[in-house]
């Protein structure tokens, strides 16, 4: 996106990559259904990005989510609003859309450069990079620039090239970054053996979490959720993760709590469950009266005591608020997204380093987060622009 603002304004740009193809991780955004924005109305919108909200507003509200999509279109790609609000091409595929964006972005002259590895900067202020070439030879290649833009993402999925590698070459340069951490994430829970044995892998479908966050505010998310052999994920996880990961970096474990049947009152629930059970097992019961499916039922047996099971108003608590503990997220690498980055202080209103004039940063190596629904590609999008912009008024002077 940078190099498309600083192209448009007439200047030659390179684009140098350290994988073997452009947009891999773009590409990953897009399994599955390439949510490209959301559709929500700005203020709630602006809150998705929680403490950096202040930060990234001037640049979203610049390239917000209308223009997003006004963009999208102008490269030949239809989208729509799904039911959810949140915003897809119409072919629900990210490979179109980067084809089409790279072939204007070639016509308008700007070169691309794989299998170049940043490695900082020599003695004189040139960029070095590592030429990595298919055999395993390895060269290093200088670049004197007139200007930079670091968009290095930040370090999940680091196979596709955002490793954090980074983050040890600006602090060279004394650049406060903040430290790298999984979001948009699972955590890891203490299964049983029988639990995880019977269970990994079994989605859970329909529930609500609970949890209160540093601040004693209480947040509900209702979604899905995944139990894995080594604890939860899925989106209702996901959307509740930065909270989760500051509670366990405070308290080494939080606790939140299950609604099992949030479409269903306790007192509805005490009421069925106070019905003569007749010969059916206490699970059999609990299917036919309460339609719970066996993970839920497996999951109840895991985090309640045998006692509760003989007291259908314990029960029927239970079932509506059962406590569950995460007591630590999972690795950086699986993250869908990282928190963490370059602090916004080190940045002037151009999205320049204060301490290194012309290199400029944009994109999820910046200390921000926000869940998934299209407002992680948005943010990336618009600092991109952002710092586009930035280069050309730099070059200008």
């Amino acid at each position: 996106m940078a190099a498309e603002m600083i192209a448009q304004a007439g200047f030659k740009v390179s684009v140098y990559d350290a994988m073997p193809s452009v947009g891999r991780k773009f590409l990953l955004a897009g399994v599955g259904g390439m949510n490209i924005t959301h559709a929500e109305p700005s203020p709630q919108f602006l809150s998705r990005y929680r403490e950096a909200r202040d930060h990234l507003a001037p640049m979203i509200n610049a390239f917000d989510a209308n223009a997003l999509r006004t963009w999208v279109e102008g490269l030949g790609i239809e989208t729509f609003v799904g039911t959810s609000g949140r915003v897809f091409p119409k072919e629900m595929k990210a490979a179109p859309l980067l084809r089409a964006w790279l072939h204007r972005l070639r016509d308008s002259g700007v070169s691309f450069y794989p299998r170049h590895r940043w490695l900082g900067w020599n003695s004189d202020g040139v960029l070095r990079f590592r030429i990595d070439a298919a055999k395993g030879e390895h060269q290093e290649h200088l670049v004197s620039a007139k200007a930079c833009v670091l968009a290095l993402g930040g370090a999940s999925w680091p196979r596709l090239g955002s490793d954090g590698a980074w983050a040890d070459l600006l602090g060279e340069y004394n650049i406060a970054v903040a430290r790298l951490q999984p979001s948009n994430c699972g955590f890891e829970c203490q299964w049983s053996e029988v639990f995880r044995t019977r269970c990994a892998g079994q989605p859970l479908n329909t529930v609500t979490l609970s949890l209160t966050d540093l601040q004693g505010q209480q947040h509900r998310q209702r979604g899905e959720c995944v139990i894995t052999e080594a604890g939860i994920e899925g989106s209702a996880i996901y959307a509740i993760s930065a909270i989760a990961r500051e509670l366990i970096n405070r308290d080494q474990r939080v606790r939140l709590t299950l609604d099992l049947l949030p479409d269903v009152s306790e007192q509805k629930i005490i009421q069925l469950l106070q019905k003569p059970r007749g010969k059916d097992s206490q699970s059999n019961f609990l299917r036919k009266q309460l339609k719970l499916p066996p993970v839920k039922l497996q999951l109840l047996r895991e985090l309640t005591s045998a006692d509760i099971w003989q007291n259908p108003t314990q029960l029927a608590h239970a079932i509506k608020s059962l406590p569950l503990e995460l007591i630590a997220p999972r690795p950086l690498a699986e993250a869908i997204s990282s928190a963490g980055g370059i602090a916004f202080n080190e940045l002037d209103n151009h999205m320049m380093l204060r301490k290194l004039p012309g290199v400029f940063c944009a994109g999820e190596m910046l200390d921000w987060e926000a869940p998934t629904g299209g407002y992680l590609l948005t943010a990336c999008f618009a600092t991109g622009r952002a710092a586009g912009l930035g280069v050309v008024d730099w070059l200008g002077q």
